[in-house]
């Protein structure tokens, strides 16, 4: 004959040892509609194609391909000392620590307590003795645990639900990294932009001091007129206020730079090089590993997966919430507590569930499927956001590549109209208006080629960021950017 309690419990074990269910549906990835082979902008005029092996590198140094050690130094002390990264940081630390809050329900609880306490009862409590004293001393020593039966899978669930939004708050830690990396790579690319410019002004205020010089002592023999004069200094006026302005918006780019980098912008200094930065060669997977790189995309994913979770625990409000319960411990009023006399214990099932509740669980499960109605949503909308983030960058480099070549050659027809009207105002067949004219033109398509220059630079960084991150060398596209020439590799 089987002893009590454990004839008791029988019952309650044979239950908890069949396998629980899960009331959460089914978990499927919501569908974006089918995917291209291949990226629009991959194959257009045969100048992109895939990468090489399949994408599966980490976002890495990605930066490394503009072969920039002042850039690179810079990315890392943004990934330090950035503190818009520690906010995120934070963020992940809470949600793993969530986590560890719901996954604790998934192990028995265990507890010990004591007390040691001096009473007064009522003169007239119920059912009181005529033989008990007025006052008296209550010891206790004891243990109790307790333990929930997750028949029904909403721990599991909630513990699901956990795992992947701490999964999602490190994508979201991940991509931000990514995205103030772009940023800084952005700006830096701006500034060295402005340097260049400032490059083109310099060497241009010199070439209009000459120009002013030549024309004031023409215009001493009496060769030129007053109105030539006037041209020349205005010329010249007018370009050292464009240098004063690419250095202002040169300083500018630097103060947000040291915001980056966690430096105040008062003491942090970049020095001028005019040293041209390369346009990389970028490799491209097909479409469909843009969905497995992009951070956001897995970050917006996991949430669904959460989502889906959290229909299984609303579901499991309906059911009963059954739990054992045990306890062991020793009692007193006083004398020696820990005697065999004043033992106690206690062990057994415990059942809660709701009858009524006027439609509550009812709404939480609703609840429960509009978030997942949302978070799918939310998905499908990250998801074309970021096939057209790497549309768009493919395109403007595309285009980008064909109109530097193109203001390449307006710059160059420019510099030798310039040097023809000089001549010919030296031989008085023109007069300075001429010069003036040329000149401007070539001040203009030279700083005009710079700042296209400048923009496809700026394209390869989003689309870099429109990728996900970065490669290793291995993974290199086996053609080349539009019109880039040879490019250095990935590190």
């Amino acid at each position: 004959m089987i002893p009590f309690p454990a004839r008791r419990l029988l019952p309650l074990l044979l239950v908890a040892v069949l396998p629980a269910c899960s009331l959460a549906p089914a978990y499927q990835k919501p569908d974006v509609g089918p995917l291209p082979a291949s990226f629009a902008g991959q194959t257009q005029d045969g100048l992109w194609s895939p990468a090489h092996p399949a994408d599966t590198a980490s976002r890495g140094p990605w930066w490394s391909v503009y072969g920039n050690d002042e850039l690179d130094r810079l990315e890392k002390q943004l990934d330090a000392s950035n503190p818009s990264l520690s906010v995120a940081l934070a963020r992940y630390d809470a949600a793993r620590a969530l986590t560890g809050q719901v996954r604790s329900d998934l192990y028995p609880h265990l507890g010990v307590g004591a007390s040691d306490l001096r009473n007064r009862q009522s003169d007239n409590r119920p059912l009181r003795g005529s033989n008990q004293p007025n006052e008296y001393s209550a010891e206790t020593f004891g243990f109790a645990a307790g333990y929930e039966l997750d028949l029904w899978g909403r721990v599991r669930n909630e513990v699901a639900a956990g795992k992947a939004n701490e999964a999602a708050a490190a994508d979201d830690l991940a991509s931000a990294k990514l995205s103030l990396e772009a940023q800084l790579a952005d700006l830096y690319i701006r500034l060295r932009g402005y340097d260049v410019q400032d490059r083109i002004l310099k060497d241009t205020l010199d070439a209009y001091r000459q120009g002013l010089d030549m024309t004031e002592r023409r215009f001493q023999g009496g060769v030129a007129s007053g109105l030539d004069v006037s041209r020349a200094k205005t010329q010249l006026s007018d370009a050292m206020a464009q240098v004063s302005e690419v250095e202002a918006q040169r300083a500018l780019i630097l103060h947000a730079i040291a915001a980056l980098v966690g430096e105040p912008a008062s003491r942090f200094t970049l020095a001028t090089t005019d040293a041209p930065l390369p346009v990389p060669a970028i490799p491209l997977g097909v479409p469909s590993t843009l969905l497995e790189r992009r951070p956001d995309i897995a970050a917006a994913e996991r949430r669904v997966f959460a989502a889906n979770a959290q229909i299984g625990v609303a579901r499991a409000a309906f059911f009963p919430r059954i739990a054992l319960d045990a306890a062991y411990g020793w009692q007193d009023t006083g004398g020696e507590l820990l005697t065999a006399g004043n033992r106690y214990w206690a062990l057994g099932p415990e059942l809660a569930m709701s009858l009524f509740d006027g439609g509550l669980r009812h709404s939480r499960v609703q609840a429960a499927q509009a978030n997942l109605d949302a978070a799918a949503g939310q998905y499908r909308q990250t998801v074309l956001a970021a096939f057209q983030q790497v549309e768009d960058n493919l395109t403007l480099l595309q285009q980008l590549g064909k109109e530097a070549h193109q203001q390449d050659d307006a710059a160059s027809a420019a510099h030798d109209s310039q040097a023809i009207a000089t001549n010919r105002y030296r031989e008085g067949a023109v007069n300075y208006l001429d010069v003036v004219s040329a000149q401007t033109a070539a001040l203009q398509a030279e700083r005009s080629a710079e700042q296209v220059r400048t923009r496809r630079l700026q394209a390869s960084v989003d689309l870099i960021r429109a990728l996900g991150g970065g490669w290793d060398s291995s993974q290199l596209a086996e053609g080349r950017t539009p019109m880039s020439g040879t490019a250095p590799q990935a590190r």
